[in-house]
């Protein structure tokens, strides 16, 4: 039977980590903040937020919520996130995205100072994942995923580790990443010629292709360890990029979706506040 990496006792081991920064915060008069910017009144945005503050309420972590109306202009929305970026009482920032199209990303981007930026959205801290500087803020799925295979003790030095997915979201910081843990990393995509024979060679495999069940035993071997970061619905029912049930008997170690690294990645913008609070308290 294989390990399945669930993401739970990943999330909680962080979480309780993350309570006593808090406290000890607390009683030197920071209370640590997030500050959610929504465009309108989208119900996955919605789900998301209060998803989100219900983390945050588990360790003590306040939260304030901007929402603008759909139609906001370029500049008003502009002049928002800079009056958020200015309180000094937030410490980190999260703009929810995808926004409206009328809104200008490539300028809003560069909005959020590097310090409190902690979803990775500044070019800033994207370049400090490249150039394997530590001090700032690496995107939060990639980030998931390594803590998951840390918690479960996956060796990764060394590790032939595929990922199908070259998105600066995803593939290309978790290549740098793995890349600084010492794996050996391939990057594959949609055109890689003979995809399963290239992800059935390596040890640690990373699926982000947004496809359902898109792989079957064929793409694995009994060793594998595949964490799958696909979010796809067939119906109501969510489903990862991996065919669980037909892989599963097949690997050593999986992690399920939901229930996966979906779980963790929402713990780490807890723990990406806190970091933000050390930067801007310096």
């Amino acid at each position: 039977m294989p390990i399945i990496l669930k993401g739970k006792p990943v999330a909680d081991e962080i979480k309780e980590r993350l309570k006593e920064e808090v406290l000890d915060y607390k009683k030197r008069g920071i209370a640590p903040t997030m500050a959610i910017i929504r465009v309108g009144q989208r119900e996955d945005d919605i789900a998301y937020e209060n998803s989100i503050i219900k983390n945050c309420d588990s360790i003590g972590i306040k939260v304030v919520v901007y929402e603008a109306p759909a139609n906001i202009s370029m500049e008003a929305f502009e002049n928002l996130v800079k009056q958020v970026d200015l309180n000094d009482k937030i410490h980190g920032i999260l703009v929810f995205r995808p926004l409206p199209k009328h809104l200008d990303m490539e300028l809003i981007q560069s909005l959020v100072s590097p310090q409190k930026d902690i979803d990775c959205m500044n070019p800033i801290n994207l370049q400090k994942v490249f150039e394997g500087d530590e001090t700032g803020f690496k995107p939060c799925t990639p980030e998931a995923v390594i803590e998951i295979l840390k918690y479960y003790k996956i060796p990764i030095e060394g590790a032939k580790t595929c990922i199908v997915n070259r998105s600066l979201v995803l593939g290309k910081p978790l290549a740098m990443m793995l890349l600084a843990e010492n794996a050996t990393v391939e990057i594959c995509h949609s055109k890689t010629k003979n995809l399963a024979k290239q992800v059935s060679g390596a040890e640690i495999v990373i699926t982000g292709t947004g496809k359902a069940k898109m792989f079957d035993n064929t793409y694995f071997n009994s060793g594998s360890v595949v964490i799958d970061v696909g979010i796809n619905y067939e119906g109501d029912k969510m489903c990862g990029d991996v065919n669980y049930e037909d892989v599963a008997d097949r690997v050593s170690a999986i992690t399920p979706v939901p229930g996966g690294v979906g779980t963790v990645t929402s713990t780490i913008l807890l723990k990406h506040v806190l970091q933000a609070v050390k930067l801007t308290n310096n």
